[in-house]
């Protein structure tokens, strides 16, 4: 007869597992041990096999019926349930590999080796900050293009514009990799226009002067009284566009004079990738200037109160500060500056950018501009340090007519 709840309850363990049918190839297995277990009996293709449906009381009676009922619905249509299980189980599985979070951290692997260390630990930080929590355990292939806008505009709306823009392009990297490696057929980053869904901003962490301060600046700087290194280094700062922190760590051994060129290594660039700087006859003046000086250092600006140590990271918005533009300008504005002027006076954008060392986000447009520019870069350079000497003139007849009056 069916087994009833009460009856269950009442099973109690024999010295050898004992059976007990509810029909249609329903039965608990009651073992010495205490455990009750579902099983399914059935026939395919001619054999027996047994299904498991777990453990009672865990799995009532009622859904190891319905389990049954579902079980003997595949037989009748040709399915082994044994095997349809296995697939289910390979998909859940398989899923569970496919989750974002898990993409992401194959993606930062496979990226990790052109990176150091503390920027994959920053891109790693920011996904398990702001997308892990909220997309991590959802499959890739499910994420819609509203699920990205609702993660990235959160953190925009935090005050923290920069990073949720940052957040995005590197969303977009992951799905690219995951459409190469056929685990997605949509993007659901492509059709998300940052421009839409963020909203507008003024930058005030990247403090710049505009080209029209720079005649009061050069004054300014022209007199300064403080390290001549230092003033040497913002000199060569704004001549060459690059970041602080690539030009404080600068060795003798990256700038051939002979050729006019300064090749920073990839373990000092942000993108870990090497970048090469024409070097205008200007910038090459004040190298020579800072050569002459040189006690034997590898570094062309050492610091002077740590022997084998670079310029400190605040030395130069420090000088910057004394000579009346703290809160006004930082040492990394500079090369908005030089972006601002180039891209006004109609320079190409590719070779502004390939200057900058900024990453292509388009891969394909990447693997095209991969070429150095370097000819037309040259160029580039010379014209600017020509513009600023221009300003620095202006600076001059401005005095020279003071004078004269």
């Amino acid at each position: 007869m069916p087994l009833t709840d009460t009856k269950l309850r009442s099973l109690r363990p024999t010295e050898r597992p004992q059976r007990v049918f509810d029909g249609d190839g329903l039965y608990i297995e009651v073992r010495p041990n205490g455990g009750k277990w579902w099983r399914f009996k059935y026939r395919y293709e001619g054999k027996e096999k047994l299904l498991s449906f777990g453990t009672y009381p865990e799995v009532p009676l009622s859904l190891a019926r319905t389990r049954r009922a579902e079980a003997r619905q595949l037989v009748a249509a040709g399915t082994d349930p044994s095997v349809a299980r296995k697939q289910a189980k390979d998909v859940k599985q398989r899923e569970a590999l496919c989750t974002l979070e898990a993409v992401a951290r194959a993606w930062l692997a496979h990226r990790a080796p052109g990176w150091t260390a503390g920027t994959l630990e920053a891109i790693t930080g920011s996904l398990a900050n702001h997308v892990f929590p909220m997309l991590g355990t959802r499959p890739v292939r499910d994420i819609a293009a509203r699920d990205i806008k609702q993660v990235v505009q959160a953190i925009d709306k935090q005050g923290a514009g920069e990073t949720a823009g940052r957040v995005f392009q590197r969303l977009r990297s992951i799905y690219r990799y995951a459409l190469s490696e056929d685990l997605v057929e949509v993007d659901p980053t492509y059709p998300l226009k940052p421009a839409e869904m963020f909203k507008p901003r003024s930058v005030s962490h990247r403090l710049a002067l505009a080209e029209k301060d720079m005649p009061s600046f050069f004054r300014k700087l022209d007199a300064y009284e403080g390290d001549p290194s230092t003033k040497a280094a913002l000199e060569l700062l704004i001549l060459t566009a690059v970041r602080p922190g690539e030009l404080r760590g600068a060795q003798w051994k990256e700038i051939n004079a002979s050729i006019s060129i300064w090749r920073i290594p990839a373990e000092r660039m942000k993108m870990a990738s090497e970048h090469v700087v024409p070097l205008s006859t200007q910038a090459l003046a004040v190298l020579k200037l800072l050569k002459a000086a040189n006690d034997g250092s590898e570094l062309v600006f050492p610091s002077p109160f740590y022997p084998g140590k670079p310029l400190s990271d605040g030395t130069l918005n420090s000088a910057l500060a004394r000579l009346g533009y703290k809160g006004v300008a930082t040492a990394h504005g500079f090369r908005t500056l030089f972006s601002t002027c180039a891209n006004e006076s109609g320079w190409n954008s590719d070779v502004i950018e390939k200057q900058l060392a900024h990453e292509e986000r388009n891969e394909v447009r990447g693997a095209y501009n991969r070429a150095q520019w370097l000819t037309e870069r040259a160029k580039l350079m010379q014209w600017w340090a020509d513009r600023l000497d221009a300003l620095r003139e202006d600076v001059q007849s401005q005095d020279g007519a003071g004078n004269s009056s």
